[in-house]
């Protein structure tokens, strides 16, 4: 079985999608996020935005082989609301993304019922909305290496094609490399064996 070395998650961030059902109004948000602090400035920016409305309600998952997520009912009947809408998340596949559903109570109940139907339809209207993008898992490599043998390291870097995300060229000089998950063996294997070069994986930190 070949290893999965792609995911799918959202371009930009997309604002704003509305929803009504019985007087009570929904606005979908969906974001790119990569960790638990880019989730908490987004959700702080929308409670000054929307600070009249009576719920902030949201699901996010963040992690492409290590998967973490987490739903807010956010004082909505328990699973009536984070749960729809981490459903949508699931449901398109996507990872990397928050989505946030604020909601202006319009004088009607909705019940448990109509609550996860709403939550669950602006969810995925906000998704339909969205620009969605596959992107590969790569995997980062450290190439150390003396000056003289810049030739042969970029030789390689060019011949396969590989993204530098960060170089320090002196008299000792290091490269960062960005490798395709799927390519990953064979480029560490690559350097690995050339005299005086030296390569290890970097841990990717967002």
């Amino acid at each position: 079985m070949i290893e999965k070395d792609t995911y799918k998650t959202i371009e930009t961030s997309t604002e704003g999608i509305l929803f009504k059902e019985k007087n009570s109004k929904f606005f979908g948000y969906a974001y790119p996020v990569l960790n638990e602090d880019d989730v908490k400035l987004h959700i702080e920016v929308l409670k000054k935005e929307h600070h009249a409305a009576r719920h902030w309600c949201y699901a996010y998952q963040v992690g492409t082989e290590t998967i973490y997520y987490r739903a807010n009912d956010d004082g909505e009947p328990s699973n009536s609301a984070g749960m729809p809408i981490y459903g949508q998340i699931q449901s398109f596949d996507l990872t990397n993304l928050l989505i946030v559903v604020v909601r202006y109570f319009g004088g009607v109940k909705l019940g448990v019922g109509g609550l996860i139907s709403a939550y669950r339809t602006t969810a995925q209207l906000t998704l339909e909305a969205s620009t969605i993008i596959e992107k590969t898992i790569n995997i980062e490599y450290l190439i150390s290496f003396d000056y003289k043998n810049m030739n042969t390291v970029m030789r390689i870097i060019k011949e396969k094609n590989l993204t530098i995300s960060h170089q320090k060229l002196e008299l000792d000089c290091q490269i960062t490399i960005s490798v395709r998950k799927k390519d990953a063996e064979f480029i560490f294997e690559t350097f690995n064996h050339l005299f005086e070069i030296d390569i290890k994986e970097v841990e990717i930190t967002n």
